[in-house]
C-alpha cells in the first residue's frame, strides 16, 4: 500500500487496510482454512513450485501475512524475506517460523536494490496493492534477471455453476463467518476485494507491461484460484500471455 495519498477507486485507505489486518490477525489462519476447507497450504505449494527456488536461492515473499507462503519457499532451501505492513500479522508469523526474517514494509515502495531476489511471491495479497501496477512494476524491479515473479489470487469464475456457488459463498457465507469471528466489516471486504480485481488475462497483460516475459497462469480450485508466474528478461522480450486451467 502506498505510504500516502487518496487510494484507487474501490480501494480502502492504506491505514483501514493496515488496522482491518491488524484486527483479524488472530482469526486470520483459522478463516483461511475454514474458507477455503484447508486448500490454501496446496496453492501456496503450487506457487512455491512457479518460483522455481532452491538452495542458495534469495526469495521476497510480499505481504506475507501470517508467513504461510515464506516458510512454503524456505522448505525448499531458499533464504527467504517475508514483508508485510501488518505488524500485528509479522508477529504471529515470526512465532511460527522463528528462523526466518519477517520485515514491516511498503509493498509499493520496496527498500531493496534492483536485482535482489531470485524469486519475489505475494499470495491473497496483491489486490490489497492501493496501485497495482506501481506494485508489480516493484516486485519486477527487485527481481534479478531470469528470476521469477508469482502471484496467487482469488478470482472470480465466470462460467456457471461454479460462478453462481462463488457469488454465494462469497457474497453472503463469507461476510456470515466474519460475523461469527467479530469483524464483518473486514469479511466484507474480501468479495469486494477479489470483484474489483483484474481477471487472469488482464493480470497477466499488467505483469507483461510491468517488464515480465513468459507470463502464464494457472487456473485451480474450478477456476476459483489463479497462480500467475513470469520471468524477468535476461534482455527485453515480450511474448505474449498464456494460460492453462487444472
Amino acid at each position: 500500500m502506498p505510504s500516502g495519498g487518496a487510494p484507487a477507486s474501490g480501494t480502502l485507505p492504506e491505514t483501514q487496510v493496515r488496522a482491518m489486518f491488524d484486527r483479524i490477525a488472530s482469526v486470520y489462519d483459522r478463516m483461511n482454512s475454514v474458507m477455503t476447507a484447508g486448500m490454501h497450504h496446496r496453492w501456496r505449494r503450487r506457487a512455491a513450485d512457479l518460483a522455481r527456488v532452491g538452495s542458495g536461492a534469495r526469495a521476497l515473499d510480499v505481504a506475507t501475512g501470517t508467513g504461510d507462503l515464506a516458510i512454503e519457499l524456505s522448505s525448499r532451501g531458499a533464504t527467504v524475506v517475508g514483508l508485510d505492513f501488518s505488524e500485528r500479522m509479522l508477529e504471529l508469523a515470526r512465532a511460527k517460523a522463528p528462523g526466518l526474517e519477517f520485515v514491516q514494509g511498503n509493498a509499493l515502495e520496496l527498500v531493496y536494490p534492483d536485482a535482489s531476489f531470485d524469486a519475489v511471491t505475494v499470495g491473497f495479497g496483491a489486490r490489497n496493492f492501493a496501485d497495482l501496477d506501481r506494485g508489480l512494476a516493484e516486485l519486477v524491479r527487485v527481481t534479478r534477471p531470469g528470476g521469477r515473479v508469482v502471484i496467487l489470487e482469488i478470482t472470480t469464475p465466470q462460467k456457471p455453476p461454479l460462478s453462481w456457488f462463488f457469488r454465494f459463498w462469497f457474497d453472503r457465507a463469507v461476510p456470515a463467518l466474519g460475523r461469527l469471528a467479530g469483524d464483518p466489516d473486514a469479511y466484507s471486504y474480501l468479495p469486494s476485494s477479489v470483484r474489483r480485481f483484474p481477471g487472469p488475462r488482464e493480470l497477466a497483460e499488467r505483469l507483461t507491461a510491468a517488464g515480465l516475459h513468459d507470463v502464464r497462469w494457472v487456473l485451480t480450485a474450478g477456476g476459483i484460484i489463479a497462480i500467475h508466474g513470469g520471468t524477468r528478461p535476461k534482455q527485453p522480450a515480450w511474448p505474449a500471455a498464456q494460460g492453462a486451467a487444472s
